[in-house]
């Protein structure tokens, strides 16, 4: 549980390198998300090359961060799934799976949200050269972070009923 409770969105990172190790685990984590009828719709790119780096942070207006990290997971799915009104589901699993993996870590990352924005998952899919069969739904940029933040409780007991 630390994790859910220490993580913080990351946009500035050291010049360091994410190791191979790391990247495994991280990968791993995002695999174990649950998903509808058991369909694992993702895949991912893991970028490192700092001019698609940087080709990803046009993708966004909130992208910038990315060209400053070690490396991005672009997660991506299949379009052709059994239930596919629950790939984006699937997606947000798999996605805050790697943003606890990467906090567990000791790296930082911030969630870039690209889809269901149509001129930004375009984007994306020109940068990586995506092919029609995937989707892109997010950029993740991951890096060690510059500085340690603590995450705000969000506890709100008025959003909580009880029948």
């Amino acid at each position: 549980m630390s994790a859910i409770f220490s993580r913080t969105s990351v946009r500035k990172y050291e010049n360091k390198e994410v190791e191979g190790e790391k990247i495994d685990a991280i990968l791993r984590a995002a695999m174990a998300a649950p998903s509808a009828a058991n369909q694992q719709p993702w895949e991912f790119y893991v970028v490192k090359k700092k001019e698609t780096m940087a080709a990803l942070a046009d993708c966004s207006p909130y992208g910038g961060c990315i060209k400053d990290a070690a490396m991005a997971i672009v997660p991506v799915y299949r379009k052709e799934m059994m239930m596919p009104e629950f790939a984006d589901i699937d997606m947000a699993a798999c996605t805050q799976n790697i943003l606890l993996e990467v906090t567990e870590l000791g790296l930082g990352a911030v969630w870039i949200g690209i889809a269901p924005l149509a001129d930004r998952m375009e984007n994306v899919r020109n940068v990586l050269k995506v092919p029609d069969h995937l989707t892109p739904y997010a950029i993740i940029p991951i890096g060690y972070p510059v500085a340690e933040a603590d995450q705000k409780d969000r506890f709100d007991e008025t959003r909580v009923h009880f029948e």
